[in-house]
């Protein structure tokens, strides 16, 4: 395979990781749901995720990129089934509205079990760890400038409304407003 290949997919692994955070900012601002310190560390390991992904694609694939994917993803997935086994006893209620049918948590356990899987079977591809190089933003093509941009903004966001939601005191429970705009 060409080693550029696996740069592109490490970008397109990128949107789809980013586009999992945007699906949680979307729901916190339309529906109203802000995140509990679960979901909060769930985010996290999710930003860790593309921290990753984003270190293979500008600085080309490793081991050391992928393990970083790996630890974070089975932080997060952990993170998501205690939040899961929280509610799975009948009578203790949910956090959140379904989304298909699913609470965001347990959507987040799968996402991050897939994201273990999938890094595992692309790690395995020996070939892209020869002649990897450092590629400045503007050389990286369309496709990875748009992924950097997007795991970017949202990283950013994430910051901003964690701070926005707890400022510098522990975060709620069962947070109901922001702590910045009470």
């Amino acid at each position: 395979m060409e080693i550029g290949l696996f740069r592109k997919l490490n970008a397109i692994g990128m949107l789809a990781v980013s586009a999992v955070l945007a699906m949680a900012y979307y729901s916190q601002f339309t529906q109203g749901e802000l995140p509990c310190p679960l979901c909060l560390l769930q985010r996290i390991a999710t930003v860790a995720v593309l921290a990753g992904l984003m270190l293979n694609v500008v600085k080309g694939p490793k081991p050391d990129h992928y393990s970083i994917m790996i630890i974070s993803a089975f932080f997060g997935g952990a993170v998501s089934l205690r939040q899961i086994s929280l509610h799975v006893v009948p009578g203790t209620g949910t956090y959140g509205a379904p989304f298909l049918g699913m609470h965001y948590y347990t959507w987040a356990f799968l996402v991050f079990a897939l994201i273990i899987l999938g890094t595992a079977i692309i790690a395995a591809y020996s070939t892209q760890y020869h002649k990897q190089k450092y590629i400045p933003f503007r050389d990286q093509g369309g496709l990875a400038k748009v992924a950097i941009i997007a795991a970017m903004a949202l990283v950013s966001m994430n910051v901003i409304v964690a701070f926005a939601e707890c400022g510098p005191l522990q975060c709620p429970d069962n947070p109901t407003s922001y702590w910045l705009f009470d």
